[in-house]
């Protein structure tokens, strides 16, 4: 206003009122004076108004009906040029609001008089309007009748006045109501408006109403009058009205002013009563009307629909729909199911689409919707208008597709463009253009089973842009462009799930962030569940009202939507359209899936993942779903929506050709570019609203799975996929496209699981139970066939699993548990090895990921980790295992020195491995374990060691690899080394945790159980050491066995010292006798077959070649180590209680290993028998021994010399063992009998050495090849013992046990050897050597006899006993022993080099003669000394050993051995000479009276042997011979004739007689007649005859005995010389010329010589001692000497000579008689 009430805005506004006056006046000047008079009069009105008053304006308007009057005037002479000139100076008047109500109303009558005159038309209007817009000062009737002034017009026949007067009614009704409005706003402050009107139905009066309130209230009734083509009340005059016009003024009434309805009852009344009966009443023709029914056939013809009038009934429907919902929920409901009706297939096209256009007005409305479920569907007994709405598009939709359009539907897309109205849907290229190069479509359409609906650019989204709501001009329908409908109801389900899904999610938005600041619980997911939201405070009340809502919505609409969209996506030719459809699938699925609505959520995935997919792909998971949801028939008022199954025919390009994941595949499958479409929306369904999707993982995981699978994607390391090479053969076609695209495909599934690690907790697990149940089914579809198995969800496992490391634990055991219980056990290798390979990774990605805490502080999270590589252990599939081995290595290279609690784990990983799991495995192991044992073992808990001990040993025993099983024995030799070296640390540590666990055994009350408890456990961990190796100590591999042996020994050796003394208990108890035990069941029953080779080509030794030779190996080892321990660790072992008992249990395992079947084992006895007697004897040269062995009585205990070294180790150890003896017992090394006062521990040993003696020298009572027979080493080993041995037995060393032992001596000499051994053993024949067992034997005798020569008289009685025993060995010599029944070749009758041809299995005696000489010696030298003893004496020694020696005396020649006879002749000689004298000596008592006879018998049976010397008898050797036959003449002539008076007289003669015998004919008859002369012992008859001679003259006769003895020989002799020549004579005379034999020429010459001789003798004897028969004797022989003289022989001649020659002597004259006793002296 300030424009027109300026000063020079009135000043102007006076001119120009002035100028106009004067206008008016000149115009009129001729016809009209009134009129001009009147203007005359306002110029001066105008001008006193002006002068007089200073506020012009007010006082115009006071005046102004004066001042107007003369305008009004003109107006009434109806002339053109006046009227408007008038006009132009009322609006003037108007515009500057110098008007008054009276004018104003004066103005309007005439007004309404031109209209009725049809003048200046236009004018009228521009004057009304001016008039009601500057002021108000129009009211009730004014007002009225301009209105109804304005609506004349709008009825005139000219058009331009028509459109002209229904804007100026449209804005003059605006006007009425912005007056209310601002009516409203002036009273506002002071009076208190009543409340806004929810729908009171009471009537208030009008008066009530204000004035402009009131106008308003008239027109609006009149308005709706009208409409309903009533009168109107207030509207007086109105002539005519359409409903057209009518429906458009309530519509922008409503539209425009609401705030007016809704503040004032009395217009609410109005809305309720009035506008909706009426709106009711107009669709009636609509509702009723069938379209294709003919009118005739109906009794009552139905009104048509009218274009106009139901386009702009729905336009008022959507106004008061949009804004006064609220006031009219029951009428809404109506009007809504009305606008449902109105999209029924049999209503006219162009209704269906105003309809469809409404409803998409509704659908942009999100909180209307809302309210629409609120007021309808939450309602019991309500129509669910909410939900009928989107069923009915849904079935709209598909109506469009089954339907085939009426008529009106252009025939070809051709017209599209041109039928459309400028504003409709132009495609989104250009109209009508179609064709491009073959005939592609290029118009964006839907296409479903031929029928072809084209997609048009109808609104933008999100605003309900209408077509033909806005067709205000069209009388009749428009033709509907094809398509239009179907583009306006797709876009309102785009926009109706935009809207909803916006409004709820915003709505949820804030709720959760009311509920996280109210709650502490900040974690709380408000999604979840409802009961999570009762539990959080009031506030949440709200919410959960607001949650019924939204859930009721989803609920509602779900259904028709996805129905709808369904079909929509599968008709969808058009990438852009697809791709609004997914994405409100997606929405929806990600809504549904917020608000917990598992079915519907499900439902929405179900779809998007079946469009995926290819058209029929048989995939379980959805087909059940989908069944689930075709069973569910929606009915909207009667109609029924089907789900419709997707088309099969496809219009989309294909892009890739693959094969399905399918158990049988049948062909190919074809995937369009639009499943990939829909797999990148479920990529981003799962990507961005992972969360929410709980239980629907299964279905986006599986059809992604079958997806990857057809597109050829495999996974790679860390589970991400990549474009594979054609598994499948050349099933597999992509497009160039495609293959670009894969690339982000693959990583946009990547990741998708990266984004896992955004989840909260359960959607994780839904997650990944998901996974897990896809895996079982790819697994069951891998089973039982060697198709390449589907590994997505394995690999997918993985990605999740690496992702999410940072809350491992949580997913750690379902994650693992699947991984472990299902693939790592499936039989399809390559499901297996991604099961492993993914499990491995997520061990190590645990393992080194920075957890917080890190693992080190969090060990129950340690174990979790790696437990599930421990669990691997129960899969016996080797690949499995070896991935497993593989992950161990990799762990212990980078995390071993932070596995602490994780390392029995570890080590128990490498322990599980069994013997039968392949070499491979087993290397890969123990890969690891070295390792360990090189590099770790300082890092690891000492708590651990334990089972260190126990892996390494366990592969040991493995027997796939002997070198691994080798090396393992060598760990366990560094381990105890380790162990040595940080013993004192290990113990602390080990102390301080059974301190700990004492503690918990005490608390639950059980005791500690540990194995070897209670020694400490330290030493336990020892006694697991010693234990393993006592376990690999019977491996039945013999290396194995072997390479243990030594280091168990080597470790007690050389560590043993740390032991606490009684843990030695154990050692020799639980370890060594233990093992003892075994070894020796083992060797007793090992198979004696023979084994070929070693394995490969390695050939075995003979000594080796079976398995019983292998384990005698073993068995050596073993027993020499305990041994050794008893030996060297004595001053440990004697203080514990019972070393006697463990004394015994060594001693029987000694004696069973020595009377084991095995030359070996028996022989390792007895070292080791010797060993633990600590007799340290030089090791000897066994076949040629040069001495007896010398023992020393003390033997020194050396025990610093006897360690370990033998076993191929040396030990530098600062504190060896000979120096801790040296400190245990002063200075200088212990003697045998300080170390052993207990004599038991000897006698046990006696024992011992007496059973393993016995036992092995008792013959076999059967003889056949496999008869075991001892060997000569081992028999000399026992008895090389005894010497020792009897040393501390001797004081109790009884004549029983002399006899046991002679027993076992005998027996030992008589075993005989093998052949194939002799060569070794026994020395040529040529040498008369002894061997080594003999020699023992004889030592053994020797130590003996020593002893007692030193001993008590009580001992002396073991003299004869030991003669005895040696005298037997003297036998040997002509009566080799027998062994039982073994028939043995006697090396006799062997010369040495034929030995080796022996057959095998014969054995061989020994030369018993050097031993039975040299036991000959020990007579000899033995009796030597004890001739004179008592026992000697009693026991008859002498006679023994003379009947002995007459063996071979006897035998002579026969001897197998000419020395034998020889020595035996000399020894006879040596004991004759000192015991003869000891026989005289006890003459008188008796006791020799036997030995006589045997004595003669001897000489007898010697001097003339039955034996004939050799022929090969050299002279010289016959004379050696014949000497020593001398000697034995000699001997009787010394040492028995002298004494004949103390020897009986019976022995006598038979000495005599044998003199006699060898004095007269002692040849040979063997003898050539060359060598008759030297045969003849000559000398030894002449010894003879000289003996008897000497004794049969002696002087000094004593006796008459001695005289008759001498006389007795005499005669005899005489006598045998006298048959000698008699026959000598005879045979020469009958020989005639011949010669006789030598040997008789020989006898001749000797009894010659022998006369001769006899004839000396008796010349030199006494006289008196001569008898005169003897010398009658003598002479008588003359004769026969003379007649010898013929003979031809000249050595006879001779010897004759000599023989008369003496006879001289004789030759005296005969004497007198008186003297005939005479004897001449000679």
């Amino acid at each position: 206003m300030a424009g027109t009430s300026s000063p020079e805005a009135v000043k102007k506004l006076l001119e120009n009122m002035q100028g106009d006056l004067r206008g008016l006046s000149l115009e009129c000047r001729k016809k009209f004076p009134p009129v001009k008079e009147a203007a005359e009069s306002g110029i001066i009105k105008v001008k006193t108004i002006a002068a007089r008053n200073t506020d012009i304006l007010a006082a115009l308007k006071e005046n102004s009906s004066e001042v107007v009057q003369p305008f009004l005037m003109g107006c009434g002479t109806k002339e053109p040029k006046i009227t408007q000139l008038c006009l132009a100076a009322i609006q003037r008047l108007m515009s500057h609001e110098v008007v008054s109500e009276a004018a104003a109303g004066n103005i309007i009558n005439m007004l309404w008089q031109l209209m009725e005159n049809s003048l200046e038309e236009l004018k009228l209007l521009q004057t009304v309007l001016v008039l009601l817009t500057t002021n108000t000062v129009v009211h009730d009737e004014a007002l009225s009748k301009a209105i109804v002034l304005c609506f004349r017009l709008h009825f005139t026949k000219d058009n331009i006045t028509n459109n002209t007067a229904a804007a100026t009614v449209r804005q003059v009704v605006t006007v009425v109501f912005e007056r209310v409005v601002a009516e409203d706003e002036r009273y506002k402050d002071a009076v208190d408006q009543p409340a806004a009107v929810q729908g009171n139905s009471n009537r208030r009066s009008v008066s009530t109403l204000k004035p402009c309130a009131k106008d308003a209230y008239m027109l609006f009734q009149d308005l709706c009058q009208l409409v309903n083509a009533d009168a109107p009340y207030w509207l007086v005059g109105m002539t005519e009205m359409t409903r057209t016009f009518g429906l458009e003024l309530l519509e922008s009434v409503l539209n425009d002013f609401p705030q007016v309805f809704l503040q004032h009852q009395e217009f609410s009344f109005l809305l309720k009563e009035r506008v909706c009966p009426l709106v009711i009443k107009l669709f009636s023709p609509n509702i009723k009307f069938r379209q294709g029914s003919t009118t005739s056939s109906s009794p009552a013809p139905v009104e048509k629909p009218y274009f106009p009038i139901c386009m702009r009934l729905l336009r008022v429907v959507s106004v008061l729909i949009k804004q006064f919902y609220s006031l009219l929920v029951t009428e809404c409901e109506i009007f809504l199911s009305l606008l449902v009706k109105f999209l029924d297939a049999d209503k006219p096209q162009w209704l269906r689409a105003v309809a469809v256009e409404s409803i998409h007005r509704l659908c942009v409305q999100p909180q209307l919707l809302r309210s629409f479920c609120q007021s309808y569907d939450m309602k019991q007994h309500s129509t669910k208008v909410f939900r009928d709405i989107v069923n009915a598009l849904g079935s709209f939709i598909q109506s469009l597709f089954l339907v085939p359009s009426t008529g009106n539907t252009s025939a070809t897309p051709n017209q599209t463009g041109s039928n459309a109205s400028g504003n409709t849907g132009s495609a989104q290229t250009n109209p009508g253009v179609l064709g491009m190069g073959g005939g592609a479509t290029v118009l964006p359409a839907f296409e479903y089973r031929g029928t072809w609906i084209p997609i048009l650019n109808v609104t933008v989204q999100g605003s309900a842009k209408a077509t033909y709501l806005e067709m205000l001009d069209k009388v009749e329908p428009p033709t509907i462009p094809e398509g239009y409908a179907m583009s306006v109801a797709f876009h309102c389900l785009l926009d109706l799930v935009r809207g909803i899904t916006t409004m709820i999610e915003g709505e949820l938005g804030e709720a959760e962030t009311v509920i996280q600041a109210t709650t502490e619980a900040a974690s709380l997911p408000a999604q979840s569940s409802e009961q999570d939201l009762q539990s959080v405070s009031d506030q949440s009340e709200k919410e959960l009202v607001s949650r019924a809502v939204w859930e009721e919505m989803v609920n509602a609409c779900w259904c028709g939507l996805l129905a709808a969209l369904s079909l929509l996506l599968d008709a969808s030719t058009d990438e852009a359209a697809t791709e609004n459809i997914l994405k409100a699938e997606l929405t929806m699925a990600a809504l549904c899936g917020r608000l917990g609505l598992v079915t519907s959520r499900d439902a929405f995935i179900t779809a998007i993942c079946k469009g995926s997919l290819p058209p029929h792909y048989a995939l379980t998971v959805l087909n059940s779903t989908t069944a689930a949801l075709s069973s569910k028939s929606y009915s909207i008022q009667g109609q029924n929506v089907q789900m419709i199954s997707p088309s099969s025919e496809s219009h989309q390009q294909v892009v890739a050709v693959g094969q399905p994941l399918a158990l049988q595949p049948q062909g190919t499958v074809m995937l369009t570019s639009k499943n990939i479409q829909c797999m990148r929306t479920l990529l981003n369904l799962a990507h961005f609203h992972g969360a929410v999707l709980g239980t629907s993982w299964q279905l986006v995981l599986a059809t992604l799975q079958h997806l990857v699978w057809i597109l050829g994607l495999k996974p790679s390391v860390g589970g991400a996929l990549k474009p594979g090479r054609a598994v499948e053969g050349p099933s597999t076609v992509l497009t160039t496209a495609v293959m670009t695209d894969l690339p982000s495909i693959s990583s946009m599934i990547s990741k998708l699981f990266e984004n896992s690690q955004y989840l909260d907790d359960v959607s994780l697990h839904h997650l990944i139970n998901a996974l897990c149940s896809l895996s079982l089914e790819a697994m069951d579809m891998a089973y039982g066939n060697n198709k390449e198995p589907s590994l997505f969800a394995v690999a997918k496992l993985l990605e999740t699993g690496l992702v999410n490391m940072r809350r491992i634990e949580i997913l750690w055991r379902p994650l693992t548990g699947h991984l472990l219980e299902q693939v790592c056990q499936h039989p399809n290798s390559r499901m297996r090895e991604w099961g492993a390979e993914a499990l491995t990774s997520l061990i190590k990605a645990g393992l080194t990921f920075r957890h917080d805490p890190p693992l080190s502080q969090n060990q129950r999270l340690q174990l979790l980790l790696l437990n599930p590589l421990k669990e691997l252990s129960n899969i016996s599939h080797p690949d499995i295992r070896i991935k497993q081995l593989e992950c161990v290595l990799q762990i212990l290279q980078s995390q071993g020195d932070s596995l602490g609690p994780g390392w029995p784990l570890v080590l128990g990983v490498m322990g599980a491995i069994q013997s039968d799991q392949g070499e491979s495995l087993i290397r890969t192991a123990f890969q690891c374990l070295q390792l360990v044992v090189t590099d770790f073992l300082p890092t690891m808990p000492c708590t651990c060691l334990q089972i260190v001990v126990e892996v390494a040993g366990s592969f040991g025993l493995h027997n796939q690899e002997l070198n691994i099983s080798l090396t393992s024995i060598g760990l366990l030799w560094n381990i105890s080394d380790y162990f040595f070296q940080r013993g004192e640390i290990i113990e602390k540590e080990l102390n301080k945790e059974e301190a700990v666990l004492q503690k918990q055994a005490e608390e639950k009350g059980v005791l500690l159980n540990r194995p070897f408890h209670p020694a400490s456990p330290f030493d336990c961990l020892w006694l697991c050491l010693y234990a393993k190796l006592g376990e690999l100590c019977v491996d039945p591999r013999p290396a194995v066995r072997k390479s243990a042996g030594q280091t168990l020994f080597s470790t007690i050796g050389a560590h043993g010292t740390l032991l606490q003394h009684s843990t030695w208990h154990t050692v020799i108890w639980k370890v060594l006798f233990h093992l003892l035990d075994r070894v020796r069941e083992s060797s007793t029953t090992a198979d004696k077959e023979k084994i070929e080779s070693g394995g490969g080509n390695i050939l075995i030794h003979h000594s080796r070649d079976t398995a019983e030779k292998q384990w005698a190996e073993t068995w050596v080892l073993t027993l020499a180590g305990v041994a050794r321990i008893f030996n060297t660790r004595r001053y440990l072992l004697q203080p514990l209680g019972d070393f006697s008992q463990a004394w015994d249990v060594l001693l029987d395992h000694i004696q069973s290993a020595a009377l084991s079947k095995n030359n070996e084992v028996s022989l390792a006895a007895l070292k080791s028998f010797q060993e633990i007697l600590q007799i340290v004897s030089p090791v000897r040269d066994s076949e040629k021994p040069e001495t007896p062995p010398a023992i020393n009585v003390s033997v020194p205990l050396v025990v610093g010399t006897t360690t370990a070294t033998s076993l191929g180790r040396s030990f530098m150890r600062t504190d060896s063992i000979g120096e801790r003896i040296g400190r245990y017992n002063g200075s200088e090394p212990p003697v045998i009998t300080d170390e052993i006062e207990d004599l038991n521990l000897w006698w046990a040993a006696w024992n011992s050495w007496y059973r393993i003696g016995s036992e092995s020298t008792r013959p076999p009572i059967t003889c056949d090849k496999l008869t075991f027979i001892p060997s000569q080493p081992f028999l000399t080993a026992l008895i090389q013992i005894f010497p020792a041995l009897y040393q501390h037995i001797k004081t109790g060393f009884s004549m029983d046990d002399l006899q046991k032992l002679g027993v076992i001596l005998h027996g030992a000499v008589s075993v005989p050897i093998s052949s194939d051994a002799s060569p070794f053993i026994l020395p040529s024949y040529t040498e008369a050597v002894l061997t080594s067992l003999q020699e023992a034997v004889l030592t053994a005798l020797d130590v003996l006899q020593k002893a007692i020569c030193v001993g008590s008289e009580g001992m002396q009685i073991m003299y004869p006993a030991i003669f005895d025993q040696l005298l037997a060995f003297v036998e040997f010599s002509c009566k080799p022993p027998q062994y039982g029944q073994l028939e043995t070749k006697h090396i006799a009758n062997a010369k040495y080099n034929q030995i080796q041809l022996f057959a095998p299995a014969e054995w061989v005696a020994l030369n018993y003669v050097p031993f039975a000489e040299r036991s000959l010696e020990v007579v000899v030298d033995l009796y030597q000394k004890t001739a004179c003893h008592k026992a000697v004496v009693t026991e008859k020694v002498l006679q023994n050993i003379i009947k002995t020696l007459r063996i071979p005396l006897s035998l002579k020649y026969s001897c197998p051995s000419e020395s034998t006879w020889k020595l035996a002749v000399s020894s006879l000689l040596k004991v004759l000479s000192i015991g003869l004298p000891v026989a005289r000596q006890h003459a008188s008592s008796g006791k020799f009276d036997s030995m006589w006879p045997e004595l003669a018998n001897t000489f007898e049976d010697f001097l003339f042997t039955k034996s004939t010397p050799p022929d090969n008898l050299s002279i010289q050797e016959f004379q050696k011979n014949e000497s020593i036959d001398v000697e034995v003449v000699q001997l009787i002539s010394t040492e028995i004739l002298p004494y004949a008076n103390f020897i009986p007289k019976e022995f006598v003669g038979q000495i005599m007689t044998m003199l006699n015998k060898g004095s007269i004919h002692s040849q040979s008859s063997s003898f050539t007649e060359a060598e008759i002369d030297i045969r003849m012992r000559e000398e030894f008859s002449k010894v003879c005859f000289e003996t008897l001679l000497q004794f049969s003259f002696s002087n000094k006769v004593t006796t008459p005995q001695e005289g008759y003895i001498s006389r007795m020989a005499l005669s005899v002799l005489l006598k045998r010389s006298q048959d000698v020549l008699h026959r000598y004579i005879e045979d020469e005379r009958l020989s005639g010329k011949c010669p006789l034999p030598r040997q008789q020429v020989t006898e001749i010459i000797f009894v010659l010589k022998a006369v001769s001789t006899l004839i000396d003798s008796l010349k030199k004897t006494q006289p008196e001692n001569v008898d005169s028969s003897t010398w009658a004797q003598v002479i008588a022989l003359y004769p026969t000497l003379v007649e010898c003289i013929t003979c031809s022989s000249s050595e006879v001649c001779s010897a004759l000579k000599e023989a008369l020659v003496p006879f001289k002597d004789f030759m005296h004259p005969p004497a007198a008689k008186a003297l005939p006793r005479k004897i001449p002296v000679l």
